[in-house]
Parts: structure tokens; C-alpha cells; sequence
């Protein structure tokens, strides 16, 4: 008996879901600064983390293991890709070689772009250009990746087994996702048929052909448009303030942005608003509710002026600090100084308002 001709689009349907995420402006996936701190082995999870999050990886992947079609042939790809990666990795990572992320990110996507193209419009009879391509493919993956590791401020000592951690991490989550997409292709060849897998093999290259391109444009423009990050405030010498990255969890949903800019020490910080202005550009300035009157008033003045524009304060009864956030970084000051809190705010902003 015939199979059903709709089985043909079981393998397109499938991928449809990662497509969509992936031709989203939220394509890049970093490391958190929290793993700097991390002992060795902690970076293999990492690594799988990493693997597992990262789309434009999976699907290269899965994009050779469709042009494969052959386990052999498959795992012979993969290792050379596997090769490429590792070898950039670990080598521009110590050597501290480092890329436009942009740039990676976007011949990342052509690469799935390169690899579903090859399955839609004709498969190679020998192979030894493809998996020259796949190797160099696989040598851009890892700058991206070495990119990535040195982003998080990993110490010298030890960097090198930790990187080489963070790479097995990377493998066992790719053999991880390997293994899902063996299992999805054997169940895909049952329900389908041996005599149409090739054709299921080119219909499901067709959507990742498509959500590449789209990944790779949006890529590119994001990067013309995108504002520069301004450099870091300037704060002065006998300061009590820090600036780091982003610490404070303010909450992600819901919340509006407030009827006020300035909150007293009895009303507390409506943190939910808050935390909605801040994902809009606003600055966030959470002082101690212990605040001196004189440096309550002048923190007041400060955001009801003009200068103040896009700031909102409140006191945070959680914390003796001050503390002000942007989206790019946290001060944490020792003491109230609204001339810090100044700077930083404006160096913020300025650009914004630009």
C-alpha cells in the first residue's frame, strides 16, 4: 500500500518551529559572565548548554546529516566539522584571537543557508568539496565560539582546561542532539519509506534554506543599525561607586511604565514598572530608604529635571546601597552620590537621545 503523500512534509514540520526562533533578532546566545567563576569541570555543562541553545550550530548539523543521508558518510562530516571547531576554539582562544561576533553570526547562518542549498538542488556525487567546505565552516564556527569563551573573563590560569572542557561539553551536547536527530530521521524513514526519504530529505532543507537567509539578513541589518555602546562613565577618583554588568533581577513581565519619575522612601520602588521601563531604555536608580534629606532632595532634583529625562528612582528597602541600572551595566555605590549617579545616567542616555 502507498504511503500517504502528506508524510512527506513530517520532516519540513519539524523543523518549522526551530526556524521561526531562529530567524528572530534574538539569535545570538552568549555565555553568562557567571561562568568565569566556574572550577573546570563546571564548563562542561556549560558547554551542553551552550551546544543546546545554540540554532545556527544545530542546524549546520542537521543540514549535513540531511545531505549525508548515509550514517557512515554522516559521522565522516560531522567528525571533520567537529575538527574545524575544536581546532579554532581552543587555538583562538589562547592565543586571544578575536572576531566581529556580527560577522561570525552572519556567515554562521550562511551556512545553513550553504548546506540546505546543497540538499535542495542537487546532492553531491563525491564529496571531497563538501567537507572542505564543512571544515572551513566548522574553522568559523570556533572563532565564534573562542569569541564567545573569552567574552566571560575566564582567568589565565587554568584557561586551557577549561576551554578544552567547555569544547567536550560542546560535543556531548552536539552527540546529544545527533542522537535526537538519528532517532527523528529513522522514525521519518519508517513512516515515509525508504524510496522517499530523499525527497523528505529535500523538503526539509527547504525551510532551513529559507529561515537561514532570513537569519543572515536580519543579522546584517541589526548590526548597520544598531547604536554603538557608549564608552563607560567617568566617575571620580575617590568614588564609592563600582560599575558592573547587570546584576540586579528586577522582574521581566507585565508592570507599565509609572505615572512617576520619582518615588519617596515611604511609597518604596514599584519594582515591576521599573523593571518594564527598564527593558525600554530607562535608567533605574534604587537608593536605600535610610537616604540623608539633602541627598534626597537633591537625587529629586535631578530626576525632575531636564537632565533626568528617562530616569526613574525609588528606594529599595532590600539593600543599604545605592544602586542605579541600565540595560548595558549596574553602578553600586557605598554612599549616596547623586553626581555619580549623574554621569551615569547621562552617559546612558545621551546617545539615546541622539
Amino acid at each position: 500500500m502507498a504511503r500517504p503523500r502528506i508524510l512527506l512534509w513530517i520532516p519540513p514540520l519539524l523543523a518549522a518551529p526551530i526556524l521561526i526562533a531562529a530567524a528572530s533578532p534574538a539569535f545570538a546566545h552568549g555565555i553568562g559572565d557567571e561562568a568565569a567563576d566556574r572550577s573546570i569541570l563546571g564548563f562542561i555543562p556549560v558547554g551542553i548548554e551552550h551546544m543546546l541553545l545554540g540554532w545556527d550550530h544545530l542546524l549546520f548539523v542537521a543540514g549535513v546529516v540531511l545531505v549525508a543521508r548515509k550514517v557512515r558518510l554522516a559521522v565522516k562530516l560531522i567528525s571533520l566539522f567537529v575538527l574545524g571547531h575544536s581546532t579554532t576554539l581552543i587555538a583562538a582562544t589562547l592565543a586571544n584571537w578575536r572576531v566581529d561576533p556580527d560577522a561570525v553570526d552572519v556567515v554562521i547562518a550562511l551556512s545553513v543557508v550553504f548546506v540546505a542549498g546543497v540538499g535542495i538542488f542537487g546532492r553531491p556525487e563525491r564529496f571531497r568539496l563538501f567537507g572542505a567546505a564543512v571544515v572551513g565552516f566548522g574553522l568559523i564556527h570556533g572563532l565564534g565560539l573562542a569569541t564567545r569563551f573569552q567574552d566571560i573573563g575566564v582567568p589565565e590560569d587554568g584557561e586551557l582546561w577549561r576551554v578544552i572542557a567547555f569544547n567536550i561539553g560542546i560535543e556531548i551536547g552536539q552527540l546529544s542532539a545527533i542522537a535526537v536527530m538519528a532517532a527523528i530521521a529513522f522514525g521519518a524513514t519508517k513512516l515515509i519509506g525508504p524510496d522517499k526519504t530523499p525527497r523528505a530529505a529535500q523538503l526539509a532543507c527547504a525551510p532551513m534554506f529559507i529561515g537561514g537567509s532570513v537569519a543572515a539578513s536580519l543579522i546584517a541589518l541589526n548590526s548597520f543599525t544598531a547604536l554603538p555602546d557608549p564608552p563607560q562613565a567617568e566617575l571620580s577618583a575617590d568614588t564609592t561607586c563600582e560599575i558592573t554588568s547587570p546584576t540586579e533581577p528586577l522582574p521581566a513581565t507585565g508592570g507599565d511604565h509609572p505615572e512617576r519619575s520619582f518615588f519617596d522612601p515611604h511609597e518604596g520602588a514599584p519594582l515591576v514598572d521599573f523593571g518594564h521601563s527598564l527593558g525600554d531604555g530607562y535608567v533605574i536608580v534604587l537608593y536605600p530608604p535610610d537616604i540623608s534629606l539633602t541627598d534626597l532632595e537633591a537625587l529629586r532634583a535631578f530626576v525632575d529635571s531636564p537632565d533626568g529625562d528617562g530616569v526613574l528612582a525609588g528606594a529599595h528597602a532590600d539593600d543599604t546601597s545605592l544602586r542605579v541600572l541600565q540595560q548595558r551595566d549596574t553602578m553600586t555605590c557605598e554612599q549616596v552620590e547623586v553626581d555619580s549617579v549623574k554621569a551615569f545616567s547621562q552617559n546612558w542616555l545621551e546617545p539615546l537621545r541622539g
